[in-house]
């Protein structure tokens, strides 16, 4: 899982490199064109081949939240243009708190006051960060928190379809459908790529994203999520090193603070939902 984040901070670091020159959804496109060919041919190497993947009892919200996820990602990355990457990843942290949040309404799960005050704690953080009311606030520092609203409704919508239909079943639509998403929409702002080096990058970008992904596969096969899940925290860890090194960013004091806040926060909710996990499975 760490040799994951660790993947995923490079991929990102490319991200930012290319969609500085580049129209986002282009970068985005190329991108899960990728990521579908790896998806379609994971499936079709599985028993019951494409027909099984294909086969869902709720295809539209499949769409819906496919459709959302590459929408979210788009946002992410522009944000990675506006705020940089450690800015960006310090506020998106706070997504497992948003999970938490919205799991009563969106999925009728109970809240206790240990995640509420967990939740509180994070949202301090984010405003540590963004510290409104100040002049050194700015408005794109609420993109990263609008994607980050996105990929919690995404996860959401993800545990709930997984009521009807395989892990199997979602990946592939997450790809697949995807794919078509982007495919449709980003043609329109179409730039194409200017000479091998860029090429190369996009090459980069597109093999971190399919072996990322695959490993993230071979995780869940050998440990549970609730396990493994804590180490995804490693991301900023790797993001903000490669950001320092490369990019030249120099994250504030505030930045550091809020982020310490969001990642205790979102690791106790994280570990206490694993916990509750494993008490529900033994009385099971």
């Amino acid at each position: 899982m760490i040799l994951v984040t660790a993947i995923f901070a490079g991929q990102d670091v490319v991200s930012r490199h290319l969609a500085e020159h580049y129209n986002v959804m282009s970068v985005v496109m190329i991108r899960y064109w990728a990521f579908a060919i790896f998806v379609v041919l994971l499936a079709a190497a599985r028993p019951g081949g494409l027909r099984a993947a294909v086969r869902s009892r709720r295809p539209g919200l499949q769409i819906f939240r496919s459709v959302l996820l590459v929408a979210e990602i788009c946002i992410t990355v522009i944000s990675f243009v506006l705020l940089g990457l450690i800015g960006t990843h310090a506020i998106f942290a706070v997504f497992p708190l948003l999970v938490a949040a919205l799991a009563g309404p969106v999925l009728g799960e109970p809240v206790g006051w240990r995640r509420k005050l967990a939740i509180g704690i994070g949202l301090v953080g984010v405003l540590v960060i963004l510290r409104p009311g100040f002049q050194v606030f700015s408005p794109m520092a609420l993109v990263p928190l609008v994607a980050a609203f996105m990929f919690a409704l995404y996860s959401l919508q993800t545990r709930m379809v997984a009521r009807w239909d395989s892990a199997e079943t979602s990946f592939f639509y997450t790809g697949v459908a995807g794919a078509v998403a982007i495919s449709l929409v980003a043609p329109f702002w179409w730039t194409p790529l200017r000479g091998w080096a860029d090429w190369g990058w996009m090459g980069l970008l597109c093999f971190t994203s399919i072996l990322g992904h695959f490993i993230l596969i071979k995780v869940y096969e050998v440990a549970e999520a609730g396990t493994v899940q804590p180490f995804a925290y490693f991301q900023l860890v790797f993001v903000t090193i490669m950001a320092v090194t490369w990019l030249g960013e120099r994250p504030d004091v505030w930045t550091v603070a809020g982020a310490a806040l969001i990642l205790a926060a979102g690791l106790y909710t994280v570990l206490r939902e694993g916990r509750l996990g494993r008490m529900g499975s033994a009385r099971a």
